[in-house]
């Protein structure tokens, strides 16, 4: 009776607990923000389309901010929404989380768990969007959603079924609740995570993409084949996972390669889709 009774006062008192805006709340609206706003400028200029950057598309195809700009936002909006409900229905729970505040730890300390949290999220993350590709239902009910999307621009990286979209923002907080690391670091991993999911689907191969100074990260070429091809490069941020299972798509491999040798010939100038019909595998786009 007494566990009812906390639980009974722990949703009344849900919204005015300080703790539930600082954590869980201010958690999902970073997370909105901060994928919107490294979105936005890569999705006004794949609108835009300029000539000058034309050349480095990855798919040398139109894009289609056009059909899905209000449907992504429909589905951000929406997908924000349940995340948020959810989130009041657990707060009896997150309310325990080991997540704290305080003084922040040292640098170092910063450093390590963040790089843990982006191990264990790409591992986890490897394994669950595998899976919505191995298990017909879930690809054909779920993940399906995301793959209507062909030719992606930023935006299109949180373009879910609202059920892949709380199942992948769930994923992110196991790192953080599994360390119980402070508050400030929880928001901080929260952007960068929202940073690779906007690059993922940037559309664009720049040289210069800040990005590619990550040396564990190879840019949005790695995710939009996996678009392109539908099957393979699972991995969300780190793509040894896909060399060590071997479930690279095999036209990307290609690709760097002829990237890495700076050949002038038409197949590193052709679609990631074009590449999959020249290797003689039939794409299920």
């Amino acid at each position: 009776m007494e566990l009812i009774n906390s639980i009974i006062n722990d949703y009344a008192t849900v919204f005015s607990n300080p703790w539930f805006w600082q954590f869980p709340a201010a958690t999902l609206g970073i997370s909105v923000a901060a994928f919107l706003f490294f979105a936005t400028p890569w999705t006004i200029l794949a609108y835009i389309d300029p000539k000058w950057a034309q050349p480095y598309k990855i798919q040398q195809k139109p894009f289609q901010v056009k059909k899905y700009f209000l449907p992504n936002l429909a589905r951000i909006t929406i997908n924000s929404s349940i995340m948020f409900l959810l989130i009041v229905i657990a707060w009896p729970l997150l309310k325990h989380s080991p997540i704290k505040t305080g003084d922040m730890p040292a640098w170092y300390i910063v450093v390590l768990q963040l790089a843990f949290f982006i191990f264990l999220d790409d591992f986890l993350y490897y394994w669950m969007h595998r899976y919505m590709h191995e298990n017909k239902w879930l690809l054909k009910n779920v993940h399906s959603v995301h793959h209507r999307i062909r030719n992606t621009c930023a935006l299109d990286g949180n373009y879910f079924n609202w059920i892949e979209f709380v199942l992948t923002g769930s994923l992110a907080l196991v790192g953080p609740m599994l360390l119980g690391c402070h508050l400030y670091v929880l928001y901080i991993w929260i952007i960068i995570r929202q940073l690779e999911a906007a690059d993922g689907h940037a559309g664009y191969d720049f040289k210069w993409n800040p990005m590619h100074w990550l040396p564990v990260y190879q840019g949005p070429v790695y995710h939009d084949f996996h678009h392109a091809r539908y099957q393979g490069n699972y991995s969300g941020f780190l793509p040894y996972l896909d060399r060590f299972w071997g479930t690279y798509v095999p036209e990307y491999l290609k690709y760097r390669q002829d990237k890495k040798a700076n050949r002038n010939d038409d197949h590193v100038n052709q679609s990631p889709k074009e590449q999959v019909k020249d290797g003689g595998i039939s794409s299920a786009l």
